[in-house]
């Protein structure tokens, strides 16, 4: 089966069946890395900020005296260009609110080549373009505390509803991850590496060597390793603001909190003493803190991140965790502005969609995913967010179900996008024969490519039910349960065609397994939603409670 980064088939299927919870349908795909860019790139980098975060959506252009190619880079601040002939060319990278870099001249042969560039924040006394990107006046809801969440919903439809909602906020917060700390270095440092361990085995004192050979290292995603080097510079220069940041990041990257939080709150002080708060250290404490269990200090160093630096990554840093904590109006105003800052965003759009779902507006949230599968039919996000929603959604939407047929068409080797171009179909309203035929081709198709698909079984056994051939539908709806036992539609089903078929003793044992997962499945549900914690926020005119 083809698989997606971000998204596995086991959280997409568990919410699309809400009574499956995730960790039971083990036989589903563990969660795919975003996909590496084409292994035919002849040109390829990642575009930074000057914290050395990634910058995404930003514009690349590869210009040379006869051809110029333009790219944009992706989540992780990647870009690529495919297909270039040899010669001499130079890279440019340009995005509001910062400034533009420009590589050297260098040639392109038959090996790859990989760039990386670096943009500076501007100056909003110095350039007016970069003003108008200052996130808000002051935002319009004030976040005032944190409260266990409560118990909200019980069987049926409307816990089903909620337990869908859960899931794609939880989805939704991943696709923040790609902005946290900094990519893995390219190949070409291994050398630099080399150079650096060899430098300060003859100078062991080399505040130089042995800063730059730790913040290498933590590119690399070697934190332990790093961290000799990082302590090391900081004794010998105890002021230095880049080494000391590397060495909380590396410390984060360690799991090390409790130590990343004293050495990110010590630089932040001597910020504040400098009078130059930058925006990287208050981002660095917003993930610290959440990891600490301290939402409520994460929140607010989102926010103070976005306020120095409104790029797309904080500010979409800030908007996930309001939702992640359900302060789902506060998220949809800090979203609805990271879309218009950065209207080419797609997780921006799709964290739109997934906020305006999690307060109850079905169809807002439909219209923010569409616009999000058009800026990129190719990004599987998306996609994936409507099939979720529109898995336990009563009414139709004819956009939705227009864009996961492109899904289908567009990843024809997907059981996923198979399967959720079949449900949506069945949403369709749509009864006629042709229409069946249609739904159990895309199923059979996606159960071919993944033959653990339980969902999938129990969706071919609805439609063998609509077509009155019971046998069918049992023989489908007890392959969905051997797969997956605790998928509680298959057993409620299967309980109304043994019914039908006169089958009683059965229908009635089908009935009593169906209450007791379901009774499972809301209690557990209930665990983990308890184990969130929700923002209090106050609204214009509003009293301060938490929604």
């Amino acid at each position: 089966m083809k698989r997606f980064r971000r998204i596995s088939i086991c959280a997409v299927l568990a919410a699309a069946f809400p009574a499956a919870s995730p960790h039971r349908l083990a036989h589903a795909q563990a969660p795919q890395a975003q996909p590496p860019l084409p292994i035919s790139c002849a040109v390829r980098g990642v575009v930074r900020d000057s914290s050395r975060r990634p910058i995404a959506g930003a514009a690349v252009f590869l210009n040379s005296h006869e051809r110029a190619f333009t790219g944009q880079t992706n989540a992780t601040g990647a870009f690529c260009f495919a297909t270039v002939a040899g010669g001499v060319f130079t890279l440019q990278a340009k995005m509001a609110g910062y400034g533009t870099a420009t590589s050297s001249p260098f040639v392109v042969a038959t090996q790859p080549t990989a760039i990386d560039l670096t943009l500076q924040i501007t100056q909003p006394s110095s350039n007016p373009s970069a003003a108008q990107l200052r996130f808000f006046d002051e935002p319009h809801f004030t976040v005032a505390g944190v409260t266990d969440t409560t118990n909200s919903g019980g069987h049926g439809s409307s816990n089903a509803l909620f337990r869908n909602r859960e899931a794609l906020v939880k989805e939704t917060a991943s696709l923040g991850e790609s902005s946290s700390g900094n990519p893995p270095g390219s190949s070409g440092q291994a050398g630099e590496e080399r150079s650096l361990r060899q430098e300060i085995e003859g100078q062991p004192d080399s505040f130089q060597a042995n800063s730059r050979l730790g913040k290498l290292l933590v590119e690399e995603k070697k934190p332990a390793a790093a961290i000799p080097y990082l302590e090391r510079a900081s004794k010998l220069n105890p002021g230095d603001y880049e080494n000391n940041y590397a060495l909380a990041l590396a410390d984060f990257d360690s799991a090390d909190y409790n130590q990343a939080h004293d050495q990110i709150v010590s630089l932040l002080h001597a910020q504040t003493d400098a009078h130059e708060d930058q925006a990287a250290p208050h981002h660095l404490l917003a993930m610290i803190s959440e990891k600490l269990g301290d939402p409520l200090e994460a929140v607010r160093e989102y926010q103070r991140a976005a306020e120095l630096d409104p790029s797309e990554a904080n500010v979409f840093d800030w908007g996930s965790e309001l939702l992640l904590h359900r302060a789902a109006e506060p998220a949809i105003e800090v979203l609805t502005k990271g879309h218009q800052l950065f209207p080419q965003s797609v997780r921006m759009l799709a964290a739109l969609g997934a906020a305006w779902y999690e307060s109850g507006s079905y169809q807002k949230a439909a219209q923010s995913l569409c616009r999000a599968s058009d800026l990129n039919p190719s990004d599987p996000d998306p996609y994936l967010f409507m099939g979720r929603m529109q898995a336990t959604e009563a009414v139709p939407s004819a956009a939705v179900a227009e864009r996961l047929r492109r899904f289908a068409k567009l990843h024809p080797e997907s059981a996923t996008a198979n399967y959720y171009y079949a449900v949506s179909l069945s949403k369709s309203g749509a009864a006629d024969a042709a229409t069946r035929a249609q739904r159990k081709a895309l199923l059979a198709k996606s159960l071919q490519l993944d033959p653990k698909l339980a969902p999938g079984y129990l969706q071919l056994g609805i439609v063998y039910a609509e077509e009155k051939d019971l046998a069918q539908a049992i023989a489908a709806y007890r392959r969905a349960i051997s797969i997956d036992p605790n998928l509680e539609q298959a057993h409620y089903r299967l309980a109304q065609a043994y019914r039908q078929t006169g089958e009683t003793a059965k229908a009635r044992e089908e009935v009593k397994l169906y209450a007791k997962i379901a009774q499972q499945n809301a209690d557990e549900n209930q665990r983990e939603r308890g184990e969130v914690r929700q923002f209090i926020y106050q609204l214009p005119g509003q009293p301060s409670t938490p929604q």
